[in-house]
């Protein structure tokens, strides 16, 4: 259970304040006076500070910056009855986690505690404190501190919410926590990957279908808005949306209304809307592969993840988790040591956080040791990498070797990729784009010539330059 401090004169506010965060599940301690806070913070600091400005014995404000060089992983949350924005500003200097005005609502109060508690630091040196096994989210780098004030600050309203960031950073456990820290957290969570859906099913998907919409349609199937009703959509690599399907989305978001396909019937939509990309969506939008209006409906409230290799701090306390994870699964429990970390940190993780997590696993049923040594490490390491002259092989154009090396890669990154149904197009479009682009490049943007000389019909070539959004020049090679 965590302990909130609460710092007031106003008996009548110390008592709804501490009403209100117990029946949250949270211990309270309510004093009146700064002189009172020093003597409980003699005995240690608590979960969360809840200070007012005006006090007896001094200025709230000011006498939090010595508490904050104190204890600087504990958030603070400043109240205040002077609503000035020169209030706000010495609140923000401060350090402060949050300012509330007087009056404030004691439902921005308790999400704001919630917010600050899914972000706090807790100085350990091994293991994982048992407060943060609770959470879906792990790290205390300042990349990710920034990360979770954003989430602090919009969970407790229906913002849309764009995560950015490469694969394997956690896109989906930051779109979990705002839904679960919020006042959504009662209502489903629906997940949808588009690149994982046949382009030409996935209106159907989100919107749902009538029976006999299409061949196959045997019954009335519900959407993804319709199962996220009351709760959260995340609406998962969001770059590979076609463009028709963005069409019919920014509709959803403008009315908050659609239709089933095959339906008449307008069907109201209640549910957030939280999206993700690995892709840089504003280059998409100026290559015309994504739509600019749906992307600011979606870009309302940005939240872009770090690459594992820019918070490398996080390694160890992440490994030590994962490896609890591992143990608590019924693998065998393990530990790691000092050079092992540092082998860890050094490394770049292509493959994010996820790549980390599988390896811990792996090394949690392989290794010979309880505990794990850089040796290991290494040799784990050298166990994932292709085979020494693999890559230069794939390069000079061994395809196969490069498909096979793929899919390894995408087991390592996106396991589900492997059996979801998208592996065929996953690979056709890896492959498609540079290969007509060097065509491209090679004819000097001739498209008649292209053509020719990858053996399929101009008409063709043209239908999925336009497909791709592949940037021509506009020879299309009739005159040539």
């Amino acid at each position: 259970m965590s302990h909130v401090l609460v710092v007031d004169d106003d008996a009548a506010i110390r008592t709804v304040v501490g009403q209100a965060l117990r029946r949250a599940g949270h211990e309270v301690t309510a004093v009146e006076t700064l002189a009172r806070l020093d003597r409980v913070l003699a005995n240690g600091a608590p979960d969360i500070l809840v200070t007012d400005v005006i006090l007896p014995d001094g200025d709230g404000i000011d006498h939090i910056r010595g508490v904050a060089e104190r204890f600087p992983a504990l958030p603070i949350i400043i109240l205040s009855a002077q609503n000035t924005l020169t209030t706000a500003v010495r609140a923000a200097e401060v350090g402060a986690y949050e300012y509330l005005p007087k009056p404030f609502d004691l439902d921005a109060l308790t999400n704001a505690v919630s917010g600050a508690l899914a972000r706090r630091g807790v100085a350990i040196e091994d293991g994982i404190a048992e407060d943060d096994r609770a959470l879906p989210l792990i790290g205390r780098s300042q990349a990710m501190q920034s990360v979770y004030r954003v989430i602090a600050r919009v969970v407790s309203t229906d913002l849309t919410v764009l995560i950015s960031g490469e694969s394997g950073t956690g896109k989906e456990l930051v779109a979990r926590a705002i839904h679960d820290l919020g006042p959504r957290r009662a209502a489903p969570f629906i997940a949808i990957n588009m690149a994982a859906i046949p382009r030409e099913l996935i209106e159907a998907e989100l919107f749902g279908h009538e029976r006999g919409a299409f061949t196959g349609a045997a019954q009335r199937n519900a959407g993804r808005f319709e199962q996220a009703a009351g709760g959260t959509l995340f609406l998962d690599e969001i770059g590979d949306m076609p463009m028709e399907a963005q069409t019919r989305l920014l509709r959803v978001l403008q009315s908050g209304e659609f239709t089933t396909v095959g339906g008449a019937r307008t069907i109201r939509t209640d549910v957030r809307i939280v999206a993700a990309t690995n892709r840089d969506l504003s280059q998409q939008v100026a290559s015309g592969q994504f739509r600019e209006d749906l992307f600011y409906r979606l870009n309302v409230v940005p939240i872009a993840l770090p690459a594992l290799r820019e918070r490398r701090q996080d390694i160890p306390l992440l490994a030590r988790h994962f490896l609890e994870n591992a143990a608590l699964q019924g693998l065998p429990r393990r530990r790691i040591d000092s050079q092992a970390i540092d082998v860890l940190v050094t490394h770049d993780w292509p493959g994010n956080v996820r790549e980390l997590e599988n390896m811990m696993r792996r090394l949690a049923v392989l290794a010979r040791d309880e505990v794990i040594d850089a040796e290991a490490i290494r040799a784990m390491m050298g166990a994932g990498r292709s085979a020494p002259g693999h890559a230069a092989e794939a390069g000079d154009g061994d395809l196969v070797r490069a498909v096979r090396t793929y899919l390894a890669r995408l087991a390592i990154e996106r396991p589900t990729a492997l059996d979801d149904g998208s592996l065929y197009d996953r690979i056709i479009g890896e492959v498609e784009r540079p290969l007509i682009e060097a065509m491209l490049a090679r004819h000097g943007g001739n498209q008649l010539r292209t053509a020719r000389a990858m053996g399929i019909n101009r008409n063709t070539l043209r239908k999925r330059l336009d497909t791709l959004r592949i940037p021509t020049s506009g020879d299309d090679g009739i005159s040539g």
